[in-house]
This record gives C-alpha cells, sequence and structure tokens, in this order.
C-alpha cells in the first residue's frame, strides 16, 4: 500500500509530520524541533521507503543545515507497528526505544527501555512517556508539551477516537482503563490532542463524556 499523504501540525518549537502506512493504515509520525534539527520518529510500521522520505522532509522544518533522527520509539511490540523497525534503524544512526515489557517481543535490539513517568531529553524538545498496560504489557505514549498550546499525546493502540485499545482479556481491560482514565484523563485538559495508532485525532475533550460508556461495553 502506498503511504498517504504528508499531514503536518507545525507547531512553536516542532512540527509534528504523519503519515499512514501498510494494508493497516499505521500511523507513522515525524517530530522535528525547528531550532536543532532533533528528530524522533513514532513507530516505523511499514514502508522504509516512505519513512525515509518523511524524514527527509522534516529536515526543512528546522534552521539547522540537516536534520537528526535521534531516536525511534516503538510504542508497542505488535506486529504491525514494526516491520520497518529494523531497515530504518541500520540506515540511520538514531537509538531505539520501547516500553520495558515489551522489548522481549520486538525482534530488533533495543538501545533504551521506558518505565511510567520517564522523560526522553533531545536537543530541542523533551517527551515525557506514559506507561498503558493493557494492550499490550508494555504498550506506551509519549506526550509533548507544546508551550504555546494544548499538549500532543501521541497514544499509539491504547487510546483511540471512541475508545480505548483492544484487550485479550476482562483484567487487561480493566487495567488499560484504569491506566488511561488515571495517567492520561486525570493529568490533561480537555484540548489535549491525541494521536492515536491508526486513523485521526482527536481530543481529550471529544472521549470524556465517553468514559463511562467504555467501561461499561468493557473489552
Amino acid at each position: 500500500m502506498i503511504a498517504t499523504k504528508t499531514e503536518v501540525i507545525d507547531l512553536a518549537e516542532v512540527t509534528v509530520r504523519r503519515i499512514s502506512v501498510g494494508e493497516m493504515d499505521n500511523n507513522v509520525y515525524l517530530l522535528t524541533s525547528k531550532k536543532e534539527g532533533t528528530q524522533v520518529l513514532i513507530d516505523a510500521a511499514d514502508d522504509a521507503r516512505a519513512i525515509a522520505g518523511l524524514v527527509g522532509a522534516g529536515c526543512g522544518d528546522c534552521s539547522a543545515s540537516y536534520g537528526n533522527l535521534q531516536l525511534i520509539v516503538t510504542t508497542h511490540s505488535h506486529w504491525d507497528h514494526v516491520r520497518a523497525l529494523e531497515e530504518v534503524r541500520s540506515r540511520s544512526e538514531a537509538m531505539t526505544a520501547c516500553g520495558a515489557d515489551d522489548e522481549a517481543d520486538i525482534a530488533v535490539p533495543m538501545d533504551v527501555t521506558f518505565e511510567d513517568g520517564d522523560t526522553a531529553e533531545l536537543d530541542g524538545f523533551d517527551l515525557e512517556v506514559i506507561g498503558l498496560r493493557g494492550h499490550t504489557p508494555g504498550s506506551i505514549a509519549l506526550v509533548y508539551r507544546d508551550p504555546e498550546g494544548p499538549a500532543h499525546i501521541f497514544s499509539g493502540d491504547s487510546l483511540f477516537p471512541g475508545g480505548v485499545g483492544k484487550t485479550n482479556s476482562p483484567e487487561d481491560f480493566r487495567q488499560l482503563i484504569t491506566d488511561v482514565s488515571e495517567r492520561i484523563f486525570d493529568r490533561f485538559d480537555d484540548d489535549t490532542v491525541v494521536h492515536p495508532g491508526h486513523g485521526r485525532p482527536t481530543t481529550l475533550g471529544a472521549e470524556r463524556p465517553h468514559l463511562d460508556e467504555w467501561r461499561a461495553r468493557g473489552w
């Protein structure tokens, strides 16, 4: 499947670029510091050539003479989120990262593993890590706090417009809905933008009224 047209969000200090790749319409995100050129890729899901084009386009977003892909973060270990990871890693000098409890299920070696509450400190911006257990044991979301606007949460497959991600048991569902409620909805404002692993973005304000429906619906 051909990657979709790149969508660009122009924030004060960072640009966010998104393409959708593969038969599962996986979102791939690239964050670029306008000042430093530092880049972070979220979910090298598929189509390494399209991802290379995304990274190249992001180089034009910064005042530095070149882009610098420093980190490739995998939000969780499912196959559709990692198919281009090895190729993208081998073509760059970027470090790889994922949630600690998903590391064993990802074939590509990880340079860094994250726990809930960690921060990825990069040249030009930071990303906060939120652990969202349930879709997989080590699923994570990444938070970019725009100094001049709402926060942006890259939620992987843990939070979508209309509900939380798929779980395989009532226990996993209870864990996921609890983490999403306490670690996202209880901590962030309604204007926070959620960028999921598939599909269109949403806001916490649009989803918050439906939390009780999600709990009642269950897994």
